[in-house]
């Protein structure tokens, strides 16, 4: 006899009670989420209004005008179109609307530009870009809260393209500096400006990445890159921290239309009020000067130098009476690091030295031989008349590395500025081979060969048979008025 087991209707009741408390359960766990993520959400953007509300009011609309010329290069109206140097970031040119077509008798007219800025002391100094202000007869500047002033140009440095104006006035909203040194790749960041001249406009990103340089917009360069929108109007204009501090100057964008992309580039705040300062106790910039040709160091030159990686900067010339030469540095030295810090390369030592004020003694460490060595550097004044020091160049020695060269006669030491005796010259290179892709061309000068300076042609031989069959060769060679080292490496 087989007994069949039932649930009584108690224990039915209580099954299906219990699979409601559960679903009532899960219901109200995942609307309590809905809701918790609602108001994460809205915590966020009212973070991001609360920023803007206290940082808007500082910022401000910079409008420019000058007098141009038909004959002149062709521009459009906002600012960061007012000068070629900038084509490359923003696309073709515009013809002024005022601009008559064709050929014809040059006529001068006025020109308009816009641009971005913001209030760092209640009194009226504020910060913008160089090329908004750049050859301005008059400057209006309009405040959040639609107030005028006609501004002044306190001082300007093209060098990072940082300017700084006045307008009179007091009691003046004001936007705080942040520590742009702190600031991390992938934090949130906000630019306000004038893009297009539509005040206060709030755009809102990431920092994609920090320590860009190379671009070829200043000579001094270690931009913040961010996917805020940036468009024509925002120079000048400040990148947000979420604390509501500027840790940025928006500068430049990187487009192949003139408008945004998604990659815009800022000045580093800190470096901003190096220049600052200066600017506003004398309306000039000096700048730190070492006294040497710098190079980055890559894996071929790393190797001949002595040195376990890339790391720092390759001295390949050292000039005449320069702090440089004063403190024992040599060419070949590797400079790796200063006031401990290290060096990374060419532009990081560069932005450093300039921004270190003449007569302070820094402590260099270099890499001589493959050996470390601690040195003492007292930091001079860059001359007046210095222009940004790179390497240029660069050069071979045998046929079959594409190069035919020739002793230095009389002729042509005169022709090329050189002095007889100086090096070894390069007459010609052939296209496509080993000397034409590290860039070498004709009137360059083979001052060494493989560290062993060279006079002449027969010099250079003795040099290259001591190590037949090398896949590396070392050279130091001279273009116009500097030298740079190169590695020529065969198959």
């Amino acid at each position: 006899m087989i007994r069949v087991r039932t649930l009584s209707q108690g224990m039915l009741f209580a099954i299906c009670l219990a699979a409601l408390q559960l679903f009532l359960m899960t219901t109200t766990a995942a609307l309590a989420q809905d809701e918790a993520d609602v108001a994460l959400l809205d915590r966020t953007s009212k973070a991001f209004t609360s920023v803007v509300k206290k940082a808007g009011p500082a910022v401000v609309h910079v409008g420019v005008e000058k007098t141009a010329t038909s004959s002149a290069m062709p521009q459009f109206p906002f600012d960061l179109f007012n000068d070629p140097f900038f084509e490359r970031f923003f696309g073709p040119q515009f013809r002024h609307p005022d601009m008559p077509q064709g050929r014809g008798k040059p006529r001068s007219f006025r020109q308009q530009a816009a641009g971005s800025g913001f209030i760092i002391s209640p009194d009226g100094y504020i910060l913008t870009n160089n090329h908004v202000v750049d050859g301005a007869e008059t400057i209006t500047v309009r405040l959040a809260d639609e107030r005028e002033f006609k501004a002044k140009v306190v001082g300007a440095d093209p060098q990072t393209d940082v300017a700084m104006i006045k307008i009179e006035g007091s009691r003046l909203p004001v936007l705080p500096l942040g520590d742009s040194d702190a600031l991390e790749v992938g934090e949130w960041v906000i630019a306000i400006g004038s893009p297009f001249q539509l005040n206060q406009t709030v755009t809102v990103g990431v920092v994609s990445a920090k320590g860009r340089n190379r671009m070829g917009i200043t000579d001094y360069e270690n931009f913040i890159q961010t996917d805020a929108a940036i468009n024509p109007g925002n120079s000048g204009g400040p990148l947000l921290n979420i604390r509501g501090e500027a840790v940025g100057m928006n500068t430049a964008i990187f487009s192949r239309s003139g408008g945004y992309m998604g990659i815009g580039f800022s000045i580093p705040i800190n470096m901003a009020k190096n220049i600052e300062k200066q600017l506003r106790t004398t309306g000039k910039v000096t700048r730190g000067w070492l006294g040497v040709v710098i190079q980055d160091v890559s894996e071929e030159l790393a190797k001949q130098f002595g040195s376990k990686d890339k790391r720092g900067a390759l001295i390949s010339e050292v000039s005449t009476d320069s702090p440089a030469q004063r403190s024992g540095l040599l060419q070949g030295d590797i400079l790796i690091a200063i006031d401990g810090r290290t060096i990374t390369n060419v532009a990081d030592l560069r932005n450093r030295i300039a921004e270190t004020p003449p007569n302070t003694v820094v402590a260099l460490r270099i890499l001589r031989n493959g050996q470390e060595k601690d040195m003492k550097v007292t930091i001079g004044e860059q001359p007046k008349d210095l222009g940004v020091q790179v390497g240029a160049g660069g050069g071979t020695s045998l046929d079959s590395m594409g190069l035919s060269l020739q002793d230095l006669t009389d002729a042509l030491a005169n022709q090329f500025g050189y002095e007889k005796n100086q090096g070894v010259l390069i007459v010609n290179v052939e296209p496509g081979s080993i000397a034409a892709q590290a860039r070498l061309a004709g009137g360059q000068l083979i001052e060494e060969v493989n560290r062993t300076r060279v006079r002449n042609v027969k010099e250079l031989e003795q040099v290259l048979a001591r190590t037949p069959g090398a896949k590396q060769t070392l050279l130091r060679v001279r273009a116009g008025g500097h030298s740079r080292y190169v590695v020529l490496q065969t198959e």
